[in-house]
């Protein structure tokens, strides 16, 4: 059977859904750049460039902010695993699946977690997690910036204060916020934070940029147990990433190879001018789907601007609609999961499918494919994108510095 395979081919897609994004050209060809071994001088040497400008992107003075070796869980599992020990108390936010994935990891970990209920679809109030917190110590406070299952934005100011309440380090997941919405680590007192590759970085996923507080690292060194994941124990990993250069696993070359160039590409474009280009292709878009007569989730002031979620109208199959995107427009876009599944779209916008093009492709799309169920468009998209992007425009005064700079 062997002799009879044929070489891979994939369909070159355009990728609107949750993840992963459209990986530009230069991110693709430093993929395929020649491999040398993960302790090679040059290897070395491009490893610090990466940790270099992912404190930039974090807003972080963090020594310990690096990539870790596999997709955004992983980066969850890794800050999860290094902090708790069997019996910690863990406070969890939980409005959508990665809410619940953390609270499933962490009671994993040996934890004692209280999760924290929010309905899906809407933002947390600090109070909440005061509330549920009873005046008891906490070992982690966590919280979702960005929750990909519902296009939820989390406004985390209050956290750190409340962290401090509860004698708690403050864990945030930014794996959908990371470079496509402001990310500051430094400034909003965040002690851990894990992101992926795959999401508004547009490269490959493969790898978790995960920062670490020095007060985490305190808490780390004092363990009374071993990490319970030995791939994944930072006490290891941080010294084949700092000077000493010991050997803990092969890296991925070839993905930090990538990783490298999809942080170059931010740098060059700002990550102010990157955010604000989030900001107005969404607005267009969500002008295009209300133009169409469609409803958010989410409301406007709690509402993601790299994944969005669309109510599907009733008496609309929302898998045939997806479908019909991807055979006639090779677009793909995402449906719903765990108690939203059948009931709504999420659509991306995320690092290089953030476009403008994008947005018009998308909204052409969804027009045809609800005419084609019967469902009555209400108005012409087009001309609601285009006055949403002369409502939205470039304010150079609003880019600041960046952070790489």
């Amino acid at each position: 059977m062997g002799t009879n395979i044929a070489s891979i081919s994939p369909v070159d897609r355009i990728l609107m859904g949750p993840g992963p994004s459209n990986v530009p050209g230069p991110v693709l060809r430093a993929l395929s750049s020649p491999t040398i071994g993960h302790l090679d001088p040059e290897f070395l040497k491009i490893m610090n460039e990466v940790r270099a400008m992912l404190r930039g992107l974090f807003c972080t003075q963090n020594e310990l902010t690096i990539p870790i070796s596999g997709t955004g869980s992983a980066g969850m599992e890794t800050c999860l695993a290094n902090m708790i020990e069997p019996g910690d108390r863990v406070l969890v936010g939980v409005n959508g699946v990665f809410g619940a994935r953390m609270v499933d990891t962490a009671q994993r970990c040996g934890a004692k977690v209280t999760p924290v209920n929010q309905e899906w679809g809407r933002a947390f109030d600090v109070n909440q997690f005061r509330i549920a917190a009873g005046g008891k110590s906490y070992k982690l406070l966590a919280v979702v910036h960005a929750e990909t299952s519902t296009g939820v934005l989390q406004n985390l100011e209050g956290f750190r204060d409340l962290a401090d309440e509860l004698g708690a380090l403050f864990l945030v997941d930014t794996v959908t916020s990371l470079a496509g919405v402001p990310v500051k680590i430094d400034d909003w007192g965040i002690d851990l934070s894990y992101s992926g590759s795959q999401k508004c970085l547009s490269c490959p996923p493969g790898l978790a940029p995960v920062t670490v507080s020095s007060r985490a690292m305190e808490s780390l060194n004092a363990r009374k147990s071993k990490v319970q994941s030995w791939y994944l124990d930072l006490t290891m990993i941080s010294r084949y990433w700092g000077n000493d250069r010991v050997y803990h696993h092969t890296a991925p070359v070839n993905m930090i190879y990538g990783l490298h160039e999809a942080l170059r590409l931010i740098m060059k474009e700002g990550v102010g001018r990157r955010i604000q280009r989030h900001i107005r292709n969404s607005a267009a878009l969500v002008a295009g789907l209300e133009a169409l007569g469609l409803m958010m989730v989410v409301p406007a002031n709690e509402r993601l601007t790299t994944l969005h979620t669309v109510r599907v109208p009733d008496g609309i199959d929302e898998v045939v609609i997806r479908q019909q995107l991807l055979a006639n427009y090779n677009l793909e876009i995402g449906g719903g999961l765990g108690p939203l599944k059948g009931k709504v779209l999420r659509i991306g916008l995320m690092g290089a499918s953030s476009t403008r093009e994008n947005v018009s492709l998308c909204l052409s799309a969804l027009s045809g494919a609800l005419r084609r169920q019967g469902f009555e468009v209400v108005d012409d998209p087009q001309s609601a994108i285009a006055e949403a992007y002369k409502e939205h425009i470039y304010d150079s005064s609003q880019l600041g510095r960046s952070s790489f700079l």
